[in-house]
């Protein structure tokens, strides 16, 4: 599949109307199972989906893979690939020659930041998507961050959001000008068995959908990492099958 960039160079007056028209939104769609349901959940509210996908230089292209298949699934009318590559900077296991934690127990995820945090990826991704959303004439930005079932990472908290929203209505033309962003984060207080049940009964695919953080060579998933462990007990918690791309 080819991760080039999917739109042309610039944007016509037109089509920033007719995005305003059809209520855009831009959602970061990682191939994940959190940001496919938060994409199905930006589209039940009535949105136009323009999907922002980033490489940002981690171990596997599976989950950028992932994003495609779910994008055509949920009907996404944009989808742009764009690649910021953090490997230049390092210090994270997805980035980096950094061993991936396995086998961990709640506990211990519980302690501490691991060492898949990806130092500001977050912050980096949300800045893209308002630059996407504000060329598309949009005000509406989704992430699938989750504060409750996470490995601790400090940029999926409430507060972080909430300051990121601030900036970006201080430090656009859009905002300036009297439109104000939103950062929709529907998944921030459920379960990982709640973000499950919501995807399902909105049609979502999770075999679409792919979250190890370290796969086999073959792209499978490892089973044994934090994001694995996490997925099958949010499948186990909502008496669902788990689906595994691959």
């Amino acid at each position: 599949m080819s991760l080039a960039h999917s739109l042309p160079d610039g944007y016509s007056d037109l089509q920033k109307t007719m995005a305003q028209r059809e209520k855009t939104a831009v959602v970061l769609l990682s191939g994940g199972l959190d940001s496919a349901t938060t994409a199905a959940i930006a589209r039940e509210r009535g949105h136009a989906l323009a999907a922002l996908t980033v490489d940002y230089g981690q171990r596997h292209s599976r989950e950028l893979e992932a994003a495609g298949r779910v994008a055509s699934a949920l009907g996404v009318r944009r989808h742009v690939f764009q690649t910021v590559d953090l490997r230049a900077f390092g210090g994270s296991a997805l980035t980096d020659a950094i061993e991936v934690p396995k086998s961990r127990s709640a506990d211990q995820m519980a302690q501490g930041i691991p060492v898949t945090y990806v130092p500001a990826r977050n912050t980096i991704l949300l800045a893209l998507a308002l630059g996407y959303a504000e060329t598309l004439g949009s005000t509406d930005i989704f992430i699938g961050v989750n504060a409750v079932d996470y490995s601790g990472y400090p940029d999926c908290r409430p507060e972080f959001i909430r300051a990121f929203e601030q900036m970006a209505n201080l430090a656009t033309k859009a905002g300036v000008e009297g439109a104000k962003f939103t950062i929709h984060t529907p998944l921030i207080a459920m379960s990982k068995a709640q973000i499950i049940k919501t995807g399902l009964r909105l049609g979502v695919d999770f075999g679409l959908t792919h979250s190890c953080y370290d796969p086999t060579p073959e792209g499978l998933a490892c089973g044994q990492c934090d994001s694995c462990l996490l997925r099958r007990k949010g499948f186990a918690e909502a008496g669902a099958e788990e689906k595994v791309s691959g």
